[in-house]
C-alpha cells in the first residue's frame, strides 16, 4: 500500500517537470528565421535611408534648399535618427520625387519643388521635436 502513493509522486513529478522543460527549448519559430527578419528589417531602413540621402544629393534639391535657406548637413544628420513610419514615409516620398526629376518632366516641377520643400522642413521639425 505505501508504494502506490510513492509511484504517484514520482509519476506526477514527472508529468509537473517534462512540459515546461520541453516548453523551455522549443520556439515558435527557428532562430534562423528570427535572425532573417531582424536583418530584413536593417536592410529595409537602411535602403530607406539611402532612399532619402540619394534624394539630397540631387543638384535640384540642393539649389531648392539653396533659396530657401535650409540647411542639408542638418538634414542630412536627422535622417540617420529616424526609424520606423517616419523614415518609410520620407523615403517613399523622396523616391516619387525622385522619379518625377529622373523622368524630366517639365510640368512636375512646381509640384517637386514643393515636395522637396515639404520634405526637408519635415526633416527639420522632426529634428526639432
Amino acid at each position: 500500500m505505501r508504494m502506490l502513493p510513492s509511484v504517484l509522486v514520482v509519476v506526477f513529478s514527472f508529468v509537473a517537470v517534462i512540459p515546461p522543460a520541453h516548453a523551455q527549448t522549443s520556439h515558435a519559430a527557428p532562430q534562423s528565421a528570427l535572425d532573417a527578419a531582424v536583418q530584413d528589417h536593417v536592410a529595409a531602413g537602411a535602403a530607406d535611408r539611402e532612399a532619402v540621402l540619394r534624394l539630397l544629393e540631387r543638384p535640384e534639391v540642393q539649389a531648392v534648399a539653396g533659396d530657401i535657406g535650409l540647411d542639408l548637413r542638418r538634414a542630412e544628420t536627422a535622417i540617420a535618427t529616424l526609424d520606423g513610419q517616419q523614415l518609410t514615409d520620407l523615403a517613399a516620398q523622396a523616391q516619387q520625387v525622385e522619379r518625377a526629376l529622373a523622368g524630366g518632366q517639365s510640368t512636375v516641377v512646381i509640384s517637386t519643388t514643393v515636395i522637396i520643400i515639404a520634405l526637408l522642413v519635415l526633416i527639420l521639425i522632426i529634428v526639432a521635436v
